[in-house]
């Protein structure tokens, strides 16, 4: 099992932090050692960086944290494999092209059924490794193509939002199914089950959200390994576990979740109808903040 970090912000934003201490939060140390990663938006770009090795002996992790890499996304991931190799087309998160922007995709769990799922066949996209996590990207991708057509058509936010619940409700059957999913204007939570440090068992919720408005003057968010400062800063924080001592929302049980630079878009229970939020993403509002790792 492995550990998720996904941030939207209404702000490009400075985002450094610590990859092995955020992974404490959820494992016992140095238990999440067989690959890290961290994808930055780029406009439709990502900025990616990952490696097959301990975070905590990356002179990579290093170079990021002394570096201001600005951002509107960010989906990081560590890693304990279930399956495939400790190698770096196996770590994640994985990046794929389609309609002329950069999709990325980072899984928490593990799907043992899903290589012989019929449903499960890829077919315009295919992995580069051997993990059942990038083998539901590429599925999920196949699906999205349907819809994403070219590069001057974006579609809506229902149609995107009902393909990733669809996929989602399938992934399920398979295994523990957490997963953040961005195509570079929404990012997308799904809270299934994992397997909790504290009772060894694997259970929900999958993710936790917190989403806060900081205040001119008011402190941001302080969490061991992530730092959150700004003035009028809109943001939304996805974790496989809690990071800080703040009130953070636990997913039901196959919640799905898309948010649009901090702000709520829309959501879903497992088994009932999605709720969409009347604000368009065009309308979001902007400002800056900074956000810095210790």
């Amino acid at each position: 099992m492995c550990e998720l970090l996904g941030l939207s912000s209404n702000a490009p934003a400075t985002v450094n932090f610590s990859l092995p201490k955020l992974a404490e939060h959820g494992a016992v140390r140095g238990t999440f050692a067989d690959g890290w990663g961290v994808g930055y938006y780029e406009g439709l770009d990502v900025r990616l960086f990952k490696e097959a090795t301990a975070a905590a002996d990356s002179d990579w992790v290093r170079f990021i944290a002394n570096h201001n890499l600005r951002s509107l996304l960010v989906i990081a991931h560590t890693r304990r494999a279930t399956r495939g190799a400790r190698s770096y087309p196996n770590a994640q998160p994985f990046i794929r092209e389609l309609a002329g922007r950069t999709h990325l995709f980072a899984h928490n769990g593990d799907l043992p059924r899903i290589f012989e799922s019929s449903a499960f066949q890829p077919e315009r996209f295919n992995p580069i490794g051997e993990t059942d996590s990038e083998r539901a990207f590429c599925v999920l991708l196949d699906r999205m193509a349907l819809i994403w057509k070219n590069v001057t058509a974006t579609p809506t936010l229902r149609d995107r939002f009902l393909i990733v619940s669809s996929f989602a409700g399938e992934l399920r059957t398979l295994g523990p199914a957490n997963f953040l999913y961005s195509d570079g204007e929404l990012l997308f939570a799904h809270g299934h089950r994992r397997k909790h440090a504290d009772t060894g068992r694997v259970e929900p919720p999958g993710l936790v959200l917190l989403q806060k408005h900081c205040q001119n003057g008011q402190q941001g968010i302080v969490a061991k390994g992530l730092s959150i400062q700004g003035d009028g800063q809109l943001v939304t924080l996805f974790a496989s576990v809690p990071l800080t001592d703040e009130r953070w929302e636990p997913f039901a049980e196959g919640e799905l979740v898309a948010v649009a630079r901090g702000q709520l878009a829309a959501r879903q229970l497992a088994d009932e109808g999605p709720v969409f939020y009347e604000q368009p993403i065009a309308q979001l509002a902007l400002s800056r903040t900074e956000i810095t790792g210790f």
